[in-house]
């Protein structure tokens, strides 16, 4: 009988520590769980490092070969002005005629045109001298007097700023995003009696590059948000 309870005290003891260490473990691994998750932005205004120009012009004639001589006369004028100004050959491209035979065209509603053929020629700056380019823009009707009318009114041909070195900003800048991430992280464990851990998981998050507003599209906002899982300890 003594035996009995004997043994029947220490089964009782080993499940009452069996217990203990049970509702320890649950306890450590909810504790080892305990996270949050934030997000920290970063943003950066820069300069556009690159642009480009489409000098678009339109002329009417019903005789190609004639046409032809006036397009090669343009194209050479156009050309030599961007040179006078600054521009190198290489950052000048000439493309071909877009050629509308009114003729040609069955559909058209139109009234007939006394001109066959309306052309439009594109010719594209493509250069790093964003400011160069910027003030040649304002400049362009210069090319009135050496009698070529450049075309602003074609949806189709705008000018394009970019920013193309986004490597030699990215460090900085996911420095910056982490540092706001963990400032958050820190009010939100404050606020919850607890301390900021280390980090369990991060996303470096897409970068994006946009124009600061519509009337300075030279000026581009380049924007991260990071977000970071941290641990959170009592």
């Amino acid at each position: 009988m003594q035996s009995w309870k004997t043994e029947a005290a220490i089964i009782a003891a080993g499940l009452l520590l069996s217990g203990v260490m049970v509702r320890q473990g649950i306890r450590a691994w909810m504790d080892s769980n305990r996270t949050v998750s934030v997000k920290g932005l970063a943003e950066m205004e820069v300069p556009a490092n690159q642009v480009t120009w489409p000098l678009v012009y339109k002329i009417l004639g019903s005789d190609l070969n004639s046409l032809y001589n006036d397009i090669h006369r343009m194209n050479t004028t156009i050309a030599q002005f961007l040179k006078e100004k600054g521009i190198e050959d290489s950052e000048i491209s000439i493309g071909a005629p877009e050629i509308y035979d009114q003729l040609a065209d069955r559909y058209s509603t139109d009234r007939p045109s006394q001109y066959r053929y309306n052309v439009t020629t594109v010719i594209t700056v493509t250069s790093k001298k964003v400011d160069l380019v910027r003030s040649l823009i304002s400049e362009q009707g210069e090319l009135l007097k050496r009698g070529i009318a450049i075309t602003t009114s074609d949806y189709r041909y705008n000018v394009v700023y970019e920013y193309t070195d986004l490597n030699s900003i990215k460090p900085q800048m996911i420095e910056e995003a982490t540092k706001n991430a963990r400032k958050a992280g820190e009010k939100f464990a404050k606020d919850s009696d607890s301390e900021l851990g280390k980090i369990q998981n991060a996303n470096q998050g897409q970068f994006s590059i946009t124009d600061r507003d519509a009337n300075t599209p030279y000026i581009k906002k380049v924007r991260v948000v990071t977000t970071i899982d941290y641990s959170l300890e009592d």
